[in-house]
This record gives structure tokens, sequence and C-alpha cells, in this order.
């Protein structure tokens, strides 16, 4: 399946997948918002699908496939913007 019959899937025949509705929400800035982005994917058909286009392409941001994708690549939580905390003197990130 490629991107297109992907997006073709998505917009035009399956109202059932999650990111049918709230679309913004898998491009929030806040990353709670994209946390309930990808619980809302746990159960999306198209899953596996959607994250292998979406690292195909080198999606630069998002959720996709029920992960926070950046610059491309898979990351586990999204930093909130601004500089790191510190906690004696150490960044943390």
């Amino acid at each position: 399946m490629t991107s297109v019959d992907l997006a073709y899937i998505i917009t035009e025949t399956d109202d059932s997948v999650p990111c049918s509705e709230q679309p913004e929400l898998w491009f929030a800035e806040h990353p709670a918002d994209l946390e309930e982005a990808k619980r809302a994917c746990a159960d999306c058909p198209l899953k596996a699908q959607c994250l292998a286009g979406a690292l195909a392409r080198r999606e630069p941001w998002g959720v996709w496939g029920g992960e926070i994708v950046v610059d491309g690549t898979v990351r586990s939580r999204k930093r909130r913007r601004g500089r790191p905390r510190s906690i004696g003197g150490m960044r943390v990130a």
C-alpha cells in the first residue's frame, strides 16, 4: 500500500480511523495531546501501514501509526519547547 492509497482510505472511505476526527490532535504542540493521539491509534486497522508510510516519506513531525515521528524517525516522547530543565546544575531532557 502506498501513501497515496493510505491517504485515500483515510479521507474518502473509512471514517472509523481515529485520525479522521480532530486531525489537529496528531500534530499538537503539547506532549499530553500527542500521547492522547497515540492512545487513539492503538486499535486502528491502518496502524502499521500508517507508520511505515510516514517513515518512508520521512515525515517531519506528528503522530503516525501510534508513534511520535520527528524528522522521519520514531521518538519515545516529544520534548516541551524551550531549554531543558536542570537539576543540581545538570540539564535533564
